[in-house]
């Protein structure tokens, strides 16, 4: 059989199947992979506002965005806010994205009960698949 007609029945294959689907699902994650706030701990009074988030993670590598490697990701902390049930990590005031790779960072809340956790995210800005986070924690500030 000719090249000719071999690409032209892979093609008409494509044509009748479609595409490929589009991966709905993020880089894989380690079955064991966790992310833990440090501090503050769950229950914390914080004076003023002002403080020092420290974020953890077990079994998998912390990294800048935009590293494609295997079980590595980079923190995002998510405010007063639920995991996003579409997958997605929204760029807003309630989603904090930690880029370069942080495992700290000072923020500053207004008085009120706040609600902290953490969501890993891939290369792509994407949760892993399965998705790494945190517990969600709540401090209050007076």
């Amino acid at each position: 059989m000719s090249r000719k007609i071999i690409l032209a029945s892979i093609a008409a294959v494509v044509m009748a199947i479609g595409p490929a689907p589009a991966s709905a699902a993020g880089t894989p994650s380690p079955k064991d992979a966790e992310a833990y706030i440090i501090w503050p701990p769950d229950g914390a009074v914080i004076s003023g506002g002002k403080l020092w988030v420290r974020m953890g993670l077990r079994n998998m590598g912390v990294c800048p965005k935009g590293v494609e490697l295997p079980n590595v990701g980079h923190h995002h902390l998510l405010i007063d806010t639920e995991l996003s049930p579409d997958g997605q990590i929204p760029l807003d005031r309630n989603h904090v994205h930690f880029g370069a790779g942080e495992t700290e960072a000072r923020i500053e809340l207004p008085p009120g009960k706040h609600t902290l956790q953490l969501l890993m995210g891939d290369h792509n800005h994407e949760p892993h698949d399965p998705p790494v986070y945190s517990k969600k924690i709540s401090i209050t500030v007076p």
